[in-house]
Parts: C-alpha cells; structure tokens; sequence
C-alpha cells in the first residue's frame, strides 16, 4: 500500500493533538487529585477542636 501525502501529513498532524490531549488529561487529573486531597485535609482539620 502506497502512503500517499495527505496519509503522512494526516499521521504528523494527530501525533500532536494526542500528546496534547494526554497532558490536558494529566493536567485535569492533578488537579483534580490536587482538589480532593486539600478538601479532605480542609475537613479533618475542622473536626478537630
């Protein structure tokens, strides 16, 4: 099968968009990690008198 250009211009455009999903996830995942451990720390700290 013979790659044609648009093939191979397809191909390098979505390497890009994928690494840059991937760290929009990763980024969204942090701080979502990041948000529920300070709620939790924020809420053991008020229990205590």
């Amino acid at each position: 099968m013979q790659q044609t250009p648009d093939m191979m211009a397809n191909g390098m455009m979505h390497g890009p968009m994928m690494w840059g999903m991937g760290i929009g996830w990763i980024l969204i995942l942090i701080l979502a990690v990041l948000g529920i451990a300070a709620l939790v720390k924020y809420l053991i700290t008020k229990q205590k008198p």
